[in-house]
């Protein structure tokens, strides 16, 4: 990496970690081959197999998490470490650490929060044919749903700001963390960008943590919520349209039997489709509402965006003099007093 970029910027890598013990060492030598000024943290997630062993002999920070799922360890990741720049990879081998270099050179040069390594032939291995047709599908759910920002959703080889690991609330527990992520930058209109990169495949003896159906079925029950939180009006609406559709298909026999008799001989339907009809217009009320609500976090999640620095407070008061540093960004420490109230020398 350029002298200039290495030595200015303070580079973290995380790495969370359940059961890669055959993969992890070379991973971490890797990124330290390529980011020889970096920090290499791993988050061990209750591995079993020695995992945190070999990661420490490679030359890791090894910290533990023990509520398992993916997204626990990134919570974690992101509120422990400082840094100017985070690269979150894998700890499987299939990321290259080689390719870090070009997605730090690439947040820079874009000015970028965010910079998401799409996986070039992540289709190509026929025993990820289940989760290959999985991931298809819901980046075309994931577009239709939240924009397209994206073509990876599901890359776990990010680049992120200190301003979005700062903001990014994470709340997910497991693999549905990068939807998350996806939908933050999406939501709050953040300066993204995706460099496709190759993805390699597991070594013997290593084995994906994913399951087709159960990670599958969670993921699109956190496209749901995630909807619900920052689309209300569009989720409350498709639910109120499918139950209007009910009381106006009950609706229409009845009325079609008044218009040719003049009479309602079946008036529970009657009551259930207006029932169903008062029903729709109080879902349609309550998207409407919640959506100026969410209007409103959105609003105040942006505001806490822009009040966090691109760089932490340490930076500025270690920067040397041919750094400008903002005033507003070095506040002066507050004096000591000693015990009769009066300032310490």
């Amino acid at each position: 990496m350029d002298e200039a970029i290495s030595s200015d910027l303070e580079i973290a890598v995380l790495l969370p970690c359940y059961n890669e013990a055959t993969t992890i060492a070379s991973v971490v030598r890797g990124f330290r081959e390529t980011l020889p000024t970096a920090r290499i943290y791993v988050y061990d997630n209750n591995s079993t197999d020695g995992t945190a062993l070999q990661a420490m002999l490679a030359g890791a920070h090894v910290m533990r998490e023990r509520r398992q799922g993916k997204g626990y360890v990134v919570r974690r990741m992101f509120a422990d470490i400082e840094a100017d720049i985070y690269i979150m990879a894998d700890g499987d081998g299939t990321y290259a650490p080689s390719d870090a270099e070009e997605l730090i050179r690439t947040m820079l040069t874009e000015r970028a929060d965010m910079v998401v390594g799409t996986r070039r032939g992540v289709h190509d291995d026929a025993g990820r044919q289940g989760h290959a047709a999985g991931n298809r599908l819901f980046n075309i759910l994931y577009r239709s749903m939240f924009g397209r920002d994206f073509t990876d959703i599901f890359s776990g080889y990010r680049v992120f700001s200190r301003r979005f690991v700062k903001s990014f609330p994470a709340v997910s527990g497991g693999f549905e963390i990068e939807t998350e992520m996806s939908v933050h930058a999406s939501r709050l209109k953040l300066p993204v960008t995706e460099l496709e990169l190759d993805y390699g495949r597991r070594p013997e003896g290593s084995h994906s943590k994913l399951s087709t159906y159960r990670d599958g079925a969670k993921i699109l029950w956190m496209f749901a919520m995630l909807m619900k939180e920052t689309r209300p009006f569009a989720f409350f609406g498709l639910i109120g349209a499918a139950i209007l559709g009910l009381s106006l298909g009950s609706m229409a026999p009845v009325l079609a039997e008044y218009f040719e008799t003049g009479l309602v001989t079946r008036m529970p339907t009657w009551m259930l489709s207006m029932s169903l009809l008062m029903v729709s217009f109080l879902v349609f009320t309550v998207g409407l509402i919640l959506d100026s609500v969410s209007r409103g976090r959105a609003e105040q999640l942006r505001i806490h965006y822009m009040g966090l620095h691109a760089r932490p407070p340490r930076f500025y008061r270690d920067a040397p003099s041919f750094v400008k540093v903002p005033d507003e960004a070095v506040k002066p420490e507050p004096k000591r007093r000693g015990r009769s109230g009066a300032s310490a020398a």
